[in-house]
């Protein structure tokens, strides 16, 4: 499928300004739209090519520059993760959640069809945004791949007290290698989904490690990300065409 990609630019409520990477199937309005969210290494050429990746499967995909009020086109080397820290400890959650209404918004108004359902997807700390998403957003559902900070941990205190007020299904991926994202941290979120009566998904991957579907990373594990993408469009399908055919009801 021929896509079109481009930076584009929107507000945010707070004044700021917001740049989005965006791509689109070329010739037709896009009938779901999907927020990616970036790694702690910014909107680099990795989400560059997961969001394209997702165009060509239909969507209108936007990834957010979830940086832009501290580092404006950041793009990190994955073997230098200090230089990711003063961005990723800036972030607070009402900015993000600011930043995904205004992403949310330029979708409804940047070639959706009237009615279209909107998802997330996530990869390391954009897992956590895009979950914290579904919990802000009226989302049809969200995918998070590795997301750490869902749970307590030492650099964040988590917002498991939130998961009441999930509104969507989520699909958690994990790695039973990942040192960043402990057993317990993981469990936790499970109880919690549980616990709240949510609809939920987890997979987790006996050889994955952190990062194991990023291909520029020496933790990718290509077993782990091939069997991933499947079950990520089933998921995202899944929700976002049933939410299609009761549009399509009501028109």
């Amino acid at each position: 499928m021929e896509i079109k990609r481009e930076f584009v630019t929107t507000r945010v409520s707070d004044g700021t300004a917001m740049r989005l990477y965006a791509a689109r199937p070329v010739g037709s309005v896009a009938a779901r739209g999907l927020l990616v969210m970036q790694e702690a290494f910014g909107v680099n050429a990795h989400i560059r090519d997961i969001t394209e990746r997702f165009a060509r499967e239909g969507f209108l995909a936007v990834a957010p520059e979830l940086y832009h009020r501290t580092g404006a086109g950041f793009e990190g080397r994955y073997e230098d993760f200090p230089s990711a820290m003063p961005h990723l400890r800036a972030l607070s959650d009402p900015s993000l959640e600011a930043d995904f209404r205004a992403a949310y918004d330029w979708l409804r108004a940047n070639g959706l069809a009237a009615g279209s359902p909107i998802a997330a997807v996530g990869f390391c700390m954009g897992g956590r945004a895009a979950v914290l998403a579904a919990i802000t957003l009226p989302l049809e559902c969200a995918v998070s791949f590795y997301g750490g900070g869902i749970a307590p941990n030492p650099m964040n205190p988590g917002f498991l007290n939130r998961i009441k007020d999930l509104k969507a299904p989520v699909l958690l991926f994990w790695g039973a290698r990942d040192q960043h994202i402990t057993p317990d941290q993981r469990a936790a979120v499970a109880d919690g989904l549980k616990a709240a009566g949510k609809s939920y998904v987890i997979v987790e991957f006996s050889e994955g490690d952190h990062g194991f579907f990023c291909d520029a990373r020496p933790s990718y594990n290509p077993v782990a990300a091939a069997q991933a993408w499947p079950l990520t469009l089933a998921f995202l399908n899944t929700y976002t065409a049933a939410q299609e055919q009761r549009a399509s009801a009501r028109s």
